[in-house]
């Protein structure tokens, strides 16, 4: 299956959740699905399914 991935296509497999997109140092990340901020306790168990939108954003140090 594929989904946009920060913009990108990407083609992932099925059974694949937020979490795993995700560097394993989490702190200041932020997901949104389809439009929508998903909390981070909710990383985990939020599934992907084709034709998702999702955006990642770190947030960076620094001027």
């Amino acid at each position: 299956m594929t989904i946009t991935l920060n913009g990108a296509p990407h083609a992932i497999e099925s059974g694949v959740a937020i979490a795993d997109l995700l560097p394993a140092e989490r702190r200041g990340t932020a997901v949104a699905l389809n439009g929508a901020v998903v909390p981070r306790a909710e990383h985990e168990t939020t599934q992907l399914a084709d034709g998702d939108v999702v955006e990642i954003v770190t947030a960076v140090q620094g001027g």
